[in-house]
């Protein structure tokens, strides 16, 4: 009888999926953001509204977690998964509110080019969180953590190239230090997806 008061296992790959599935839709607006013409702030706003959901879910996971007995994986797997996803959109929101604050009227290309990353590793995590409700998947899921990998180290080149521009060209230092901190930001949210992905094959691996 005890088991009919407990949440059910795959509540938790419940609460994966929908936390990336607002987390693809907020990396969409980011890249709607980058492109010439959109409401810069519309957007950023919407990020925000976002994060704010991802939020509330991380939070109803958690919660979750700590009534629930018997867990698909882990505990401490369950919870650094749920953390890690929250991390990419916190990461996003804190890029995109960096461009409002800094009032950027132009925006860099490479801004748009690291946003497509982001967006290609977002929704390969989903792909990976619905191959995991069987964890047996081991090889698929293993290629597509490989694929987030190259997303973030091809964010990574960006990156390098763009320091490399800014104190290399004539721009004004507070430039410089404004696009340093929002490019910075853009490919912390690359590394927190392959933080993810790093998780996601800790959980396989432990699994097999």
């Amino acid at each position: 009888m005890l088991r009919f008061f407990m949440p059910k296992e795959e509540c938790f790959f419940d609460y994966f999926e929908e936390h990336c599935a607002l987390t693809v839709e907020a990396c969409r607006e980011l890249v709607a953001l980058a492109e010439p013409g959109n409401d810069v702030a519309a957007k950023a706003g919407r990020i925000g509204e976002l994060e704010a959901q991802t939020d509330t879910i991380t939070h109803r996971c958690i919660k979750a977690l700590r009534q629930t007995f018997i867990t698909p994986f882990d505990r401490t797997q369950i919870h650094a998964l749920i953390k890690g996803l929250d991390d990419i959109v916190d990461a996003i929101d804190d890029a995109s509110s960096r461009i409002v604050l800094y009032e950027i009227a132009e925006m860099r290309p490479e801004v748009s080019k690291i946003a497509l990353l982001i967006l290609q590793a977002a929704m390969a995590i989903f792909d990976a969180l619905k191959q995991m409700r069987n964890l047996k998947n081991e090889a698929a899921i293993n290629r597509i953590c490989i694929l987030i990998h190259g997303y973030e180290n091809d964010a990574d080149e960006i990156y390098r190239s763009v320091l490399k521009q800014l104190f290399h060209e004539d721009y004004h230092v507070f430039e410089v230090m404004k696009w340093k901190e929002i490019i910075e930001l853009l490919e912390m949210a690359t590394d927190r997806c392959e933080d993810v992905a790093d998780i996601i094959q800790g959980i396989i691996i432990e699994a097999s």
